[in-house]
């Protein structure tokens, strides 16, 4: 936790967060959680790995974890991944550490590949949840409900799309956390408004030969997670599509 908070006159409920870090994460996809519960008075982040030596995030991020799974409180407001190497989907270590956390956290949420890891770790089964839109459907694996929208939220599972989809998650749980007026302030203090550039930031937005062009351009990165992906549903037992 940095000592660079928002607002030093506001008292705001404690909250404690687990960021999963791993070989291969993508930074991009945890830094709105980290950045917006980072600098939140009197919450604690923590970022959690096996152990804490020096990690290579993608692309190359050195990272190092603040907590190690044995010593990652065992019961936690918010546990988050974003995406993460394909590797990762067959590491019990890392599933059962998500599993554990997850199934007593008050709220459980991931973006982007992370949301598909949550479902590896047999937490997403029969909640609705999005992801980036190369993989969403890859969700029906888990025995998830893939749903459009960058945030989207099932009872306590809070799921999102890359990039900006961490921003307004954690915005969204600090809405929950601390209410209106301090998660309009973290808005405003982060300047988060986002002005697309062309605009294509969607399938829908982007059209048929401009979502086709990019799948065809990400197929190469996306097979190892099909493929890691249908390992993670047999042995979880979910439903095979």
């Amino acid at each position: 936790m940095t000592d660079t908070t928002f607002s030093h006159d506001t008292d705001l409920p404690p909250v404690t967060v687990a960021i999963l870090v791993c070989p291969g994460y993508m930074p991009v996809d945890i830094i709105g959680m980290h950045t917006v519960f980072g600098t939140a008075p009197g919450a604690t982040v923590h970022l959690v790995w096996k152990d804490l030596d020096e990690i290579m995030g993608f692309p190359t991020f050195p990272t190092r974890a603040t907590t190690t799974f044995a010593d990652c409180p065992a019961d936690l407001d918010v546990i988050w991944t974003g995406a993460v190497a394909p590797e990762i989907f067959d590491d019990e270590e890392t599933l059962e550490f998500l599993a554990d956390r997850g199934n007593r956290a008050r709220w459980v949420g991931g973006n982007c590949g992370g949301t598909l890891l949550l479902g590896a770790a047999g937490l997403l089964q029969g909640y609705r949840a999005t992801s980036n839109f190369q993989q969403k459907y890859l969700l029906e694996r888990f025995g998830a409900i893939p749903a459009d929208g960058n945030v989207v939220i099932d009872r306590n599972r809070i799921t999102a799309g890359p990039l900006t989809g961490s921003v307004e998650a954690a915005l969204l749980l600090a809405q929950r956390f601390y209410g209106d007026d301090a998660a309009r302030e973290m808005e405003l203090q982060a300047e988060y408004a986002p002005q697309p550039i062309f605009g294509v930031g969607r399938p829908d937005l982007a059209g048929p030969e401009l979502t086709q062009r990019a799948l065809d351009h990400s197929a190469a990165i996306v097979r190892p997670y099909v493929e890691a992906i249908d390992r993670a549903a047999k042995r979880l037992g979910a439903v095979s599509v």
